[in-house]
């Protein structure tokens, strides 16, 4: 597959599509595409796919995108500042994402739902129950919020994580959650009640700016009508803040 990945916060990956070649996304997912590209919308394999696609973040239906002749490209943007990783899997092997971070992949690459089995994961972890599954052979591509930084995790090393900030992990990789110790720590340090836990061996790709915090630091700045924003702000005339009189 030929591909090319451009730009810097909002970045977009454009696929060159050959006969034989058939790509899919997720409904909704494509930016644009040539005037050679066909496309396809299909359950993906069924009621049961469609149910866990949409468990894990996906839409009911995906689209295959293919050329019948000559040569065709179809571009996917992201839908958040942040980066986009190509993934190239061999036969058999998968990593585990969060949910809503894929974007496309070959045909033969499966996406599927990845249930954490821990309550505690689950519950506080950050990224819910329901994560997403890719298993290769093929090529896929992932959108993550803000810079990627990957830890090569040993067998038995723990590394302690900000819950929200997984992107990615290997499915070798133990994932679970600890309450913070020492109640100081807990009161005034800022960092809430629990913390990820990631135990390897495999590899940790971690997001610096999930969409959660960057959402809730906007919102301290947003004014509100009728009092003051978090950010001292009096208030405010909405036809003053819309242009009107």
């Amino acid at each position: 597959m030929q591909y090319r990945i451009e730009g810097t916060t909002l970045p977009v990956v454009t696929v060159t599509l050959n006969p034989g070649q058939r790509i899919y996304s997720s409904s909704g997912g494509m930016s644009w595409m040539t005037e050679a590209v066909e496309m396809e919308t299909n359950t993906g394999g069924g009621l049961g796919k469609m149910f866990k696609r949409a468990l894990s973040g996906e839409s009911l239906f995906i689209v295959d995108y293919y050329v019948e002749r000559g040569e065709g490209e179809v571009a996917f943007s992201a839908e958040f500042p942040g980066k986009i990783l190509d993934l190239d899997l061999a036969g058999g092997q998968s990593v585990i994402v969060q949910k809503d971070a894929f974007m496309c992949a070959d045909k033969s690459v499966d996406l599927d739902m990845h249930f954490r089995k821990r309550l505690g994961a689950g519950l506080f972890g950050g990224e819910g129950f329901i994560m997403q599954r890719l298993t290769g052979p093929g090529r896929a591509f992932v959108n993550f919020d803000g810079e990627i930084l990957v830890k090569e995790l040993q067998p038995g090393e723990l590394l302690r994580v900000d819950t929200g900030h997984v992107a990615m992990i290997d499915p070798t990789v133990d994932f679970d959650v600890e309450i913070v110790r020492g109640f100081k720590n807990i009161l005034l340090g800022g960092e809430g009640l629990f913390l990820a836990t990631l135990r390897g061996p495999g590899k940790a790709y971690l997001q610096t700016m999930p969409m959660d915090k960057l959402a809730q630091k906007i919102a301290q700045y947003i004014p509100q009508v009728g009092g003051k924003g978090a950010s001292g702000g009096g208030n405010v005339d909405l036809g003053q803040l819309f242009g009107g009189r």
